[in-house]
């Protein structure tokens, strides 16, 4: 009777470790051998850049122009198809309901935010960059203040893989933001 009970026992374990460690593997999979992308970051409301710890990132490519099309609507899941501009910085090159079919185009899956005036508003899955506790509120501060600094260029660098991003970093000037907070302290 109680051998039963162990092996459920030891089979609702593995399970419980299984899927958090198929999630982990799955992002650094995607850190590994997806395609790297720059995708400039503007300006959140200063008052509230942060939630908890992590930095709310907006981006410059978060808009799709879509003259005389009224059937995008909000919240509709939608396929970003990825290039890079001259200056190696992510832009939307198209936008599609279903995922490409061609495996050498690079997209993310994202949200529509909004629709209006011929235009799509998209929201992207990568948009919290996760700090150290010890180090977020000077990330807080150092961000922020690179957003209105028109001499800083500020980029989040995400990895791209068959639909799915993983944000690797957020960096200053080609910095990491990590690493301008240490040598601030």
């Amino acid at each position: 009777m109680k051998k039963p009970v162990f092996i459920i026992f030891v089979i609702v374990a593995l399970v419980q470790l299984a899927v958090p460690a198929k999630m982990i593997l799955d992002k650094e999979n995607i850190l590994s051998f997806g395609t790297p992308y720059k995708f400039r970051t503007a300006p959140v409301d200063p008052y509230d850049p942060f939630r908890g710890k992590y930095i709310t990132l907006r981006f410059d490519a978060n808009q799709f122009d879509v003259p005389n099309d009224t059937s995008w609507k909000s919240d509709d899941i939608v396929y970003v198809h990825l290039g890079k501009d001259s200056a190696g910085f992510a832009k939307i090159k198209d936008l599609t309901r279903q995922p490409p079919a061609d495996d050498n185009i690079d997209f993310v899956k994202a949200r529509i935010r909004y629709a209006y005036d011929d235009k799509v508003t998209i929201e992207y899955s990568f948009n919290h960059f996760y700090m150290e506790e010890s180090k977020a509120a000077d990330a807080e501060t150092t961000y922020r203040n690179s957003q209105f600094d028109t001499a800083q260029v500020v980029y989040a660098l995400v990895n791209v893989r068959k639909g799915e991003a993983a944000l690797k970093d957020v960096m200053i000037n080609d910095m990491s933001i990590a690493d301008i907070v240490a040598e601030q302290k």
